[in-house]
């Protein structure tokens, strides 16, 4: 089945202890796009500036996204500015310029409305509810947010999740959203407001998915070279949405193989800047990658 992401695609000057990144491509619509293409037909609505070359779409491009909803407005395409010390669960927002993002109104192209995944990546919830008007009848819809969305536009954000399947947020998000401390409670107070299925991003200890009926934890994978987390997140998305998809229409929820996917592709995300280390990365290696978290996380029932 095919995706439809809606989100944004930016340019991303990031520094961290290990290395800089300056004017890289960058945004929740990219690193989710690039992701999930390995597994599914990708089809990608966002705004980008005059600025933004063909050198900057290639990445793209060579995943076989399709840029038929990519919209190039007059002004500059969106730009963050981060820098990540030692801790690098944590960013510091340095500058953000908006530019054409600013003023985003997302139009699903007619030919995709009927797309059967829908994933709408981190923008303002009210857009967010805006494309779902937009398609037609969705088999299986996914969204993430942020912080900012959390405090701003909280009640816009609990319309939005009455309508979705799946929604993904870090643990801090979750925490800030109920007001309630404990992971569990509070994801059982989310799925309370719509959504069949919790997704709990934490980093580099790793995911937690909780279901109607049973929850999921799996650690991160254990790294020695990690450069730049910038979009783990959304590349965790692209593979756990992008298998899903893979399995086809009718198919069960396979929440797990999902997660496990999805934590894969954030790992191979980390280990370079932008989308250096996916843009060589091969299916070979994804595999692998799979039958060693496979053994990390087997073991023996006690005799």
């Amino acid at each position: 089945m095919s995706i439809l992401v809606v989100g944004s695609v930016a340019l991303d000057t990031v520094t961290t202890p290990f290395g800089e990144g300056r004017e890289v491509l960058g945004g929740s619509a990219t690193h989710f796009s690039v992701s999930a293409s390995f597994w599914a037909p990708v089809r990608l609505v966002a705004v980008v500036g005059e600025d933004f070359t063909e050198a900057h779409r290639k990445p793209l491009v060579d995943h076989d996204v399709d840029l038929g909803g990519l919209v190039t407005a007059p002004g500059k395409t969106f730009r963050w500015v981060g820098t990540y010390g030692y801790d690098l669960n944590v960013a510091k927002t340095l500058d953000t310029q908006l530019g054409v993002f600013g003023t985003f109104r997302p139009v699903v192209p007619d030919a995709w409305r009927d797309t059967p995944v829908v994933f709408l990546a981190n923008i303002d919830p009210e857009l967010q509810a805006d494309v779902l008007d937009q398609v037609r009848g969705p088999k299986l819809v996914a969204a993430d947010t942020m912080n900012y969305w959390i405090d701003s536009k909280p009640d816009a954000l609990k319309r939005l999740l009455a309508r979705v399947d799946v929604v993904l947020m870090n643990d801090a998000e979750v925490r800030q959203l109920t007001g309630i401390p404990n992971l569990v409670r509070a994801a059982s107070e989310i799925r309370g407001w719509g959504p069949s299925m919790v997704v709990v991003k934490r980093g580099e200890h790793g995911v937690l998915v909780f279901g109607r009926d049973r929850a999921f934890a799996l650690p991160g994978f254990p790294l020695d070279e990690v450069l730049d987390p910038t979009g783990a997140g959304d590349a965790f998305a692209g593979g756990f949405l992008g298998y899903l998809a893979a399995r086809g229409p009718g198919a069960p929820l396979d929440a797990r193989r999902a997660a496990v996917v999805g934590s894969v592709m954030a790992s191979f995300q980390v280990e370079a800047f932008s989308l250096e280390r996916l843009d060589r990365l091969t299916q070979a290696e994804i595999r692998e990658r799979y039958d060693r978290f496979r053994e990390l996380t087997t073991f023996e029932p006690l005799p």
